[in-house]
């Protein structure tokens, strides 16, 4: 049996060593290593679309990777894809270090300085267990255990205040919902969260009450969670805006990962500040929205939140969907140029300036009853099938836009915008 491996090593010349080991074990077809844990996570749902039978039957994290810290790294990836066998490898080969792996999901630690023998004994071990797990999902005998690469998160992040971000997120979660998915909305704008006011909705429970807890069980996190009658599952903002601190990146990642596990979609609406929780929360996404409005300061703005995320090794500008709000054929700002400043992929679809259609519903708390005519649902809805988020796009109960895309022109010269985009 050939055992495939995909080392995850930051460190180039560890990543050598390890993968010279790796060539001379037997029946062994080692990948090439992947840098950081963002790598590694896409790297494996991708390889998850079709079946678990194409990932690797061993993932080797080695103790440097980074932005993601190695335990959590192996957490995140044994609750995702429990059907590969994870090994640790570190310098630290004591029994803490040990217990903590395998709290996490590891399946063996590897000590530095690696020896042949120990890797091979390691690796094979993983193997054989990967293999029977997967040969025991597919015979049907755990048809509730969660497989592959799990629901999808989507991010709805904001240049700025005001530019529509939770409204934003809450109709892509209604448009989501109405296509038939199972879908939760999750409020991380952890001081000033709106969601519960945008959707009447008052509950006791709130994110923060998931944030001590080590592992999150389904009976947990349905007691924190509001089924709401819009059939969305929400989990909203703490009432007391200092509690939002209990929220660390870590509380993030288990959080957005039990929710993974129990819905097809999680929408997590993440504010416009950059705080520990919601930069995971980004950094986990499969889809990470950005919305800005056509202006100067808006963009600018985004321009900012998109470089922060790079430097804080996020989210690149590339692998983010430009959202434009408010936007009108006379404006000078298009949302071509707005891409090219950004280096982001803006959609197809811009949601127009309508907010007279907006104001009732948006006063009485009830962004729910926005009429189907409003151009600015339709727009909204469509952008949500654009990204992916409609269980069956083509039959979605959502309205639509006539055309598979608007026709956007090219910007003029503006002198204000351009020379910001330098430096």
């Amino acid at each position: 049996m050939t055992t495939r491996i995909l080392p995850a090593v930051g460190d180039p010349d560890a990543a050598r060593a390890i993968s010279t080991l790796l060539s001379q074990l037997p029946s062994a077809e080692p990948a090439a290593p992947v840098p950081d844990s963002t790598s590694l996570l896409d790297t494996l749902a991708r390889m998850a679309v079709d079946s678990i039978d194409e990932l690797p039957e061993v993932v080797l994290v080695h103790e440097r990777i980074g932005p993601v810290p190695a335990l959590e790294l192996i957490r995140e990836v044994a609750l995702r894809f429990p059907a590969v066998g994870v090994v640790l490898i570190s310098s630290d080969a004591g029994p803490a270090l040990f217990s903590a792996a395998m709290d996490s999901g590891a399946r063996g630690l590897i000590g530095l300085p690696l020896s042949y023998e120990e890797l091979a004994a390691r690796v094979q071990a993983a193997a054989q267990w990967s293999v029977g797990v997967r040969r025991h999902l597919g015979k049907g005998a755990a048809a509730d255990v969660f497989t592959g690469p799990g629901g999808r998160v989507v991010t709805v992040t904001g240049a700025k205040g005001g530019v529509g971000t939770t409204f934003t997120a809450v109709q892509f979660a209604l448009a989501a919902a109405a296509s038939g998915r199972r879908t939760a909305l999750v409020d991380m704008d952890l001081q000033a969260g709106d969601v519960g006011s945008y959707l009447d909705v008052q509950f006791r429970r709130s994110i923060a009450d998931l944030a001590g807890i080590q592992d999150i069980s389904p009976r947990v996190l349905q007691d924190a969670v509001y089924d709401d009658r819009t059939g969305l599952a929400l989990l909203l903002a703490p009432a007391d805006g200092e509690r939002g601190e209990e929220v660390d990146d870590r509380a993030a990642r288990h959080i957005v990962g039990a929710l993974r596990s129990r819905y097809e979609l999680v929408v997590v609406d993440c504010g416009t500040q950059v705080t520990g929780a919601n930069a995971a929360a980004v950094e986990m996404a499969d889809v990470a929205v950005l919305v800005t409005t056509p202006d100067v300061v808006a963009v600018r703005a985004a321009k900012r939140m998109v470089r922060m995320w790079e430097r804080l090794q996020v989210r690149k500008a590339e692998d983010t969907a430009m959202v434009v709000n408010r936007w009108s054929k006379h404006t000078e700002i298009q949302p071509a140029l707005i891409e090219k400043i950004t280096k982001t992929r803006a959609t197809r679809t811009p949601v127009p300036a309508a907010f007279k259609e907006l104001q009732a519903v948006v006063d009485a708390g009830r962004v729910q009853d926005l009429d189907n005519r409003s151009t600015v649902k339709q727009a909204l809805w469509t952008l949500a099938g654009e990204l992916g988020l409609l269980q069956a796009p083509d039959t979605a109960t959502a309205p639509t836009t006539p055309g598979a895309a608007v026709a956007v022109r090219a910007a003029g010269p503006v002198s204000r915008l351009r020379r910001g985009r330098e430096g």
